[in-house]
């Protein structure tokens, strides 16, 4: 089975994405089809078929293809449409004059009393030229109507064709003599709606590329071309020339070129695009760098280790993408609702032209209302309500450090109960560090540097809570099976290790008050012993993150209740518990015991969201409502989660819970003003409220409609400020 991603061209609403969702699924070969109406893409899997097959079908929908779907920008095509619509705005503000200005005192080119058949044939001409314009329009509200899924460009099309031949008609009455048609004529009213149509849109387009702005950005951000050492030389290559293992060259104020491993060198180096984390990582041999990331000091060699699709930002991009092609169920309502919207306009305005008639207003009144009740309408709010809210939201995420793997995961984040942390790597470090120290006839700095000396030869787990820096040689290492080492430093013999060592030396009760206060902080303890005597006691346990009592805090100002899981002691977890501010615990826990409890919360009708980074954390990630995995963590656990944090900083989790909150309290926001607006124009279209003097005409309704879409383009790109 393959996969592509293909740019569409001639979407304007949700009645399209869904219909062109609806007709590539019917094709044989296609397994699924994804449209998304904001990136104007579709994603295709399929069997048997070429990609130009794929196109065909596309075009056969009404729709064109522009290719494999790119994230850079046709500064070409802005340009064009830019320059069309201050063309035709000039003819039209020409047209507006030609055509009323006798009605605001303003001079006459010529009396359209006097000069009636010219001044009809110079309308035809001008909404000629419009319908040329808008022709793209127009052939797709047609292909969408003989392929019955008729959409926003269908309600244009009838009110155009209606407005257009019954202008001729009308244009050929006064060539004949009834000069009475003279104030029957539509042609001013096609060229405004087909001028605001496309000026809506264009502003749209606008506004839609500033939701995936933060996207592009991860994109773009990685240069073009490299220096690669080849040999005694350096050269420049583009990125399609590097291969894997390659050593490339980036020098201060230089970006990395592709995702790979530092083989010379150290330099700060700024990830901030990818991780939202603004401080400085030093790089040094060994570690990996990221395409895009920026050097900020020294000369880094580096082994190119994944290019092109496979490097960390094009995947966090194909997973948000991905993401954004899974539709929430209030963003498939809305499609649904859409698809009936436009059969049931062109219904109202059937029969309001019906009744009109019947009820001998006479035909032009009855035309006049038909035709604005079909321009009025607006599925473009309804449809563009939800995606574009949702598209900004992925954004911001992907901005920040948070990259959003399932369809659905914001809606899941309102209203949250319970947040569920797995405790070692998730609440702490993940390693032993050194909680205190207590030393007797000696001082500190001497006592840890014993200890560190000795410690450099262990293999045990715990020596890694010390650095090898600044070591003395040591003579006679061994290990003690179970109670810790000895070796000679400086000429004189030490052991380092636990209580039961001290018992196995014949030492009892010492310093019993220092060895309670660590145990009640939960730390696995060293004692230094030298002829027969305790020089020092070192806690060592695995440290609680620096941000957690924040978050921690913050849930709970929210409302919401943190959970901590561990496969650790009761005592272990108590203590850390107690550091946090966390009431509910669940210890010595097994990996199946922890998604039986994640299970168990669920099915009492919380809100879960789960947060690890192990492989014994992912059949709990799954069972969760929301399930977070940490970039540090495994890739099993990455695998199971709905979304990743691409640093450690758990403050993160509170921006995702707040975005999902504000994103969702906008999109109701963006459907109240859809609904609202459709509900109070159509009556009033339809002449409801003519007897007070409100009545409505083509040319006023298409300006409402289109400020009708950009009040929700607006709203929705509010979102970027609002969550700052």
């Amino acid at each position: 089975m393959k996969k592509i991603q293909l740019k569409v061209d001639g979407m304007t609403c949700s009645a399209c994405s869904s219909g062109l969702e609806k007709f590539l699924r019917k094709q044989t070969g296609i397994v699924s089809a994804n449209v998304n109406l904001i990136l104007g893409m579709v994603e295709v899997e399929y069997e048997d078929l070429t990609v130009s097959e794929i196109e065909d079908y596309i075009l056969q929908a009404g729709f064109s293809s522009k290719g494999e779907y790119s994230y850079t920008d046709d500064g070409y095509i802005y340009k064009v449409k830019k320059r069309n619509l201050v063309i035709f705005a000039v003819i039209l503000l020409f047209l507006m004059y030609f055509s009323m200005g006798h009605m605001l005192s303003f001079p006459e080119l010529f009396s359209y009393n006097e000069y009636p058949i010219y001044y009809g044939i110079l309308l035809l001409f001008i909404s000629i030229l419009f319908l040329v314009y808008g022709f793209d329009i127009l052939k797709s509200g047609f292909l969408n109507l003989i392929h019955r899924m008729p959409n926003m460009d269908t309600l244009v099309l009838f009110s155009v064709f209606f407005s257009f031949f019954y202008s001729v008609y009308g244009f050929v009455q006064i060539c004949v003599g009834n000069i009475y048609f003279l104030h029957q004529l539509y042609f001013e009213s096609l060229c405004m709606v087909i001028y605001f149509v496309k000026l809506g849109r264009f502003i749209e387009n606008i506004s839609k590329n500033k939701t995936t702005s933060a996207i592009k950005n991860l994109v773009t951000i990685t240069p073009r071309e490299a220096i690669m050492k080849k040999g005694s030389d350096f050269i420049s290559v583009s990125l399609d020339e590097i291969q894997k293992g390659d050593v490339l060259i980036c020098r201060p104020g230089e970006k990395f070129a592709v995702d790979g491993e530092v083989v010379e060198g150290e330099g700060y180096v700024d990830e901030s695009f990818i991780t939202g984390e603004s401080v400085p990582i030093l790089k040094k041999k060994e570690n990996t760098v990221l395409a895009g990331s920026m050097n900020y000091d020294g000369i880094i060699s580096y082994k190119a280790k994944k290019i092109g699709k496979d490097s960390t930002v094009s995947s966090i991009v194909s997973m948000v993408v991905s993401s954004l092609n899974q539709k929430s169920k209030i963003e498939r309502l809305a499609d649904k609702i859409s698809s009936y919207f436009v059969p049931f306009i062109f219904l109202v305005a059937v029969l309001s032209f019906i009744v009109k008639v019947l009820w001998d207003v006479g035909f032009a009144n009855a035309f006049h209302t038909f035709v604005t009740v079909l321009v009025v309408a607006c599925p473009c709010a309804l449809g563009l309500a939800v995606p574009l809210v949702i598209s900004v939201s992925y954004g911001i995420c992907a901005k920040g450090g948070i990259v959003i793997k399932a369809g659905d995961v914001l809606e899941q984040a309102q209203n949250i109960d319970k947040v569920i942390f797995d405790k070692t790597g998730t609440l702490t470090y993940g390693k032993p560090s050194i909680f205190q120290i207590f030393s007797y006839d000696i001082d500190k700095y001497s006592l840890l540097k014993i200890v560190r000396s000795l410690e450099s030869y262990s293999t045990h787990p715990i020596a890694t809570a010390f650095s090898k820096e600044d070591i003395l040689p040591v003579l006679a290492f061994s290990e003690i099976s179970g109670m810790g080492i000895e070796g000679e430093v400086d000429g004189k013999h030490y052991y380092v290790g636990n209580l039961t060592l001290l018992k196995k030396l014949g030492i009892r009760g010492v310093h019993k008050k220092d060895y309670q206060h660590l145990i009640d902080h939960g730390c696995s303890i060293l004692y230094l012993v030298s002829d027969n005597q305790v020089l020092g006691l070192i806690g060592v346990r695995d440290v609680v993150r620096e941000d957690m009592k924040e978050v921690i805090s913050d849930l709970e100002h929210l409302g919401i209740t943190s959970v901590m899981l561990t496969g650790d002691n009761l005592e272990v977890a108590r203590s850390v518990a107690k550091e946090l501010g966390i009431e509910e615990i669940h210890a010595d826990v097994l990996p199946k015991d922890k998604a039986a409890i994640v299970r168990g919360y669920v099915s009492a009708g919380n809100r879960v969201i789960m947060v690890g980074d192990g492989v014994n954390d992912a059949p709990a990630l799954v069972e969760a409502t929301i399930g977070i995995s940490v970039s540090s963590g495994t890739d099993v656990a990455s695998d199971a989660s709905d979304v990743m944090l691409m640093n450690h900083n758990l403050s993160n989790l509170i921006d995702f819970i707040h975005i999902g909150n504000q994103a969702y309290r906008i999109i109701r926001q963006n459907l109240f003003w859809a609904f609202f607006y459709n509900i109070c124009m159509i009556p009033i279209a339809i002449g409801v409220l003519a007897p007070f003097g409100i009545v409505l005409n083509p040319m006023l309704a298409s300006l409402f409609m289109t400020i009708s879409s950009l009040t929700v383009v607006f709203n929705s790109l509010r979102l970027r400020w609002i969550v700052k």
